[in-house]
Parts: C-alpha cells; structure tokens; sequence
C-alpha cells in the first residue's frame, strides 16, 4: 500500500559542488538548551536552535509540563522555566514524533517529578526499544508501563523524591547517560553513571553550564565517573547553537565525493565525542581544512572546507563508533567511492535506530551497484575507486531521515539516478537539506 504523503525524489549525478553553506543547528544541543532552559528560574535565549520535527517535539512536550516557549520573529527563542521540581502534569499524551531522543532525556526528567507522562510517537520510533532507559529510571523509583518489548506507547510516573544511585551503563549510549543525569537533577543526593566507553558528552557541558554541581572523573582504563548532586538549582542562560556536525557530514561527503567540488561549511561544532567521521574521512585521504577554530558556549567550533579528494579505503577502528555512530550511513556512501576495502565493525548500535541501518545500507548500496558485505556488526564495502556507482534504483527510506539523505548523496555520484521514496522523514532534522544541496549546484553554474 502506498502512503499517500510520501514525497519522492531521485537524485543523480551533480555538476561540481562550490559555495559556502550554514547548516541547522546542533539536534543534541538544541534538544539539551530546551529541556533545561525550561527547568531553569527565569527566562533563557537561544538562538541557531534547529527547528525540525524532532526539536519542536521537544518544545511542544516543555510547553506541555508548565514551561513558556516562544519563538520570535528574528528566531531567537524565549524559554521561562519553571524550576527544577516545577513540572507541571501535561493534560494529554506527549507525541515525540520521530525523536528518540527526546523520548529518552525526557522519560528522565519525568522520573524523579510527582507527575505522570504518556509517551506516544510514529511507526518507526514505536518500533524502538526503550528498555535500557527503562532499567535504570525503574530502579530510581520510576514506575514505567510500556507496550510489549519496552517499546512505545509508554506511561512513566515519576517519583519524587526518588531514589539516588550508581549506574554503570551496559554499552555506550549518550542518550541512557543523559536520561539518568536529568533525572538525577531532582533527587536527593548524588547519582552516578560509570561510562567505561565516552560518548557525546552535551548533557555535561550544559549541565555545567546551566549551574549544575557536576563532576566527571576518569579511571586510568578511561572509564568515566560523572557525578551530579540533586535538588538543583538552575540559572537561565543565554545559547548560540552550533551548526550539527550530523547534518554537515552529508555535505562533507558529497564535496569529496563528487569531482571538482571545493565547499566550505560554516560554524561546525567540533566536539571531540561528536568529530569521528572527520577524523575517519581524512585517514580516507579527504582534504577537510579546519578554519577559524573558535570556542562557543563551552563548544568548539571551525568553519570546515571541503575538496574533491581519491579517498582510500581503511579499517574503521570500532573505537571511534560512539564518535560519529549517526555519520555512518554516510561514511558508508564515502567508502563505496574509495579506492580498495573499508571494514567497519562493533556497530551493534546502528540496529536499534531510526531503522536497522546496518541492513537498509547494506540492501540499497547493492541496488544502486556498490558491492558491499554485511556482517553481524557492520559492513565490508569494496570501492569503486572514485568511479560513479551504476544506480537506477529505487530506495526504501524506512522513514529514517538519515538513510533518506545519504542515498541523495549517493545519487550525486550514480550514472543513473538513484530515487529515494519518501524524503519527507528528512524534516525531522534538517528541513533545508535539498535547498542547500540545491544552493551549492547552482554556485557552480553561476557567472
């Protein structure tokens, strides 16, 4: 059966990329700067804030528990909080959309508030498991009522005060850490989360920034103990979002992927939990050139150009993956371009997320022409050595915005136009994906 509001489009091979672009700002970030503005005293501001579906989820769900959000003209958003303790219980459901995260950090939050909160979202995220939030906020005193398998629909009643503890996390995920870490900002005490693998580590930096008594210590063997002290209290901020290293990647792909292209992509933000596909990308042989290196809000930043380089196939060291675990897909599409063999392993992850990117990569790779081999935790891809894939195919999406863009990249470079099926999933975190792909083809033709 057909969905009467898909929106395909087919892709295919690009004149050379040249320009500068703005990218949305930081989803991460941007989801953070919103949850505890609004557990803030006072009013917060916040600009580059970026205004897909899964951030206004976000905001809509703040508005729902007392918080005032208001979006104004110049697009600075307004943010008076209600103090952590403060949230109010939301009349309905909260509908999360597409947003695993917001679904998580929020889940968090709700925990340790003497409120109730139904969680509902589409297909795809109530096809995603929440049990390992679940784990942890339960043993908090969180009472958790999901539909079979920890997936959404999901009630979760909050206690307060709940019941601080010392969680070592299973495997690494920035989105379990952080659920535990808000819900530690309402209860008595200290809560600890043992991290032996670093991930993206916003939720530390705004924490501490909003005022938070946050500690982080590191064993020798690099595991992480981050300690915060309950019952804060915190203050309003003022926020510049920087540009999501997430969304600049497909452009990063696409300049060294397509001959002849030199692009530069403005204000990225360079965290050093978020920077793995650069680092993977010029160990490929990519001429990615860092400019104006700058801090902003405790984040650093540089404005990244971007050349046609002969990238080379490597073995992607697992390490890396919490680094850049949203950049594979399109790492994926940069590796069926290279010359010789990339080996990715240890990306269990990538099972669980909007789709199981492992097996929709794998199958629409091979229908566009790449030759690629698909393992119990990652893919083996063989290059084309810089030869354009052979395309001609059409591509199921799975609702998953960054399995939609990354075969728009890979279109870019297919002798036959690659179609994707349903673009509109890309809303959710970066609505101007096509006008700025469309911006930077125009660049070249220009006089």
């Amino acid at each position: 059966m057909t969905d009467q509001n898909a929106s395909p489009r087919s892709f295919s091979a690009s004149v050379p990329l040249q320009g500068r672009i703005a990218i949305p700002g930081d989803k991460s970030i941007s989801h953070r700067a919103l949850m505890l503005s609004a557990l803030a005293i006072g009013e917060s501001r916040v600009t580059g804030l970026l205004e897909g579906h899964d951030v206004l989820a976000t905001a809509a769900a703040m508005r729902a528990m007392g918080a005032g959000i208001e979006r104004r003209d110049d697009g600075e958003w307004r943010i008076h909080g209600v103090g952590v303790g403060g949230l109010l219980q939301p009349r309905e459901a909260l509908d999360m959309g597409n947003s695993g995260t917001s679904t998580r950090l929020l889940m968090g939050l709700v925990a340790s508030h003497p409120i109730t909160a139904t969680f509902t979202g589409d297909a795809s995220l109530s096809g995603r498991p929440m049990g390992r939030v679940i784990e942890p906020l339960s043993q908090m005193g969180a009472d958790i009522d999901a539909s079979p398998g920890g997936r959404l629909p999901l009630m979760v009643r909050g206690l307060a005060p709940a019941i601080p503890l010392a969680y070592r996390l299973p495997m690494a995920s920035a989105q379990v850490k952080s659920a535990v870490l808000l819900a530690g900002l309402n209860t008595p005490g200290v809560t600890e989360v043992i991290e032996p693998v670093p991930t993206r580590d916003h939720s530390e930096r705004m924490l501490r920034g909003f005022g938070a008594d946050l500690a982080v210590e590191t064993d020798a063997d690099g595991t992480r103990h981050i300690r915060i002290v309950g019952e804060a209290e915190l203050k309003p901020q003022t926020i510049v979002v920087p540009g999501d290293p997430s969304s600049a990647a497909f452009f990063i792909v696409a300049a060294l992927i397509v001959p002849g292209s030199d692009i530069t992509v403005a204000n990225v933000g360079l965290n050093p939990t978020r920077a793995g596909l650069i680092e993977v990308l010029q160990a490929m042989g990519g001429d990615i050139e860092l400019l104006d290196a700058r801090d902003v809000g405790g984040e650093p930043v540089a404005d990244l150009r971007v050349r046609h380089s002969a990238l080379k196939g490597i073995d992607v060291d697992p390490a890396v993956a919490p680094s850049m675990i949203d950049e594979f897909p399109i790492l994926f599409v940069a590796a069926a371009l290279a010359e010789g063999r990339t080996v990715t392993t240890g990306l269990d992850e990538l099972r669980v997320k909007e789709s199981d990117r492992l097996a929709v990569m794998a199958t629409g790779l091979k229908a566009i022409g790449a030759r690629v081999e698909e393992s119990e935790d990652g893919l083996i891809i063989d290059g084309t050595g810089g030869d354009p894939l052979p395309g001609g195919a059409t591509i199921a999406g799975h609702l998953d915005h960054r399995i939609c863009m990354s075969f728009a990249i890979a279109g870019l470079v297919s002798t036959t136009p690659v179609t994707v099926d349903d673009m509109a999933p890309v809303a959710t975190s970066f609505p101007d994906f096509e006008v700025l792909l469309a911006g930077l083809q125009g660049a070249a033709g220009a006089p």
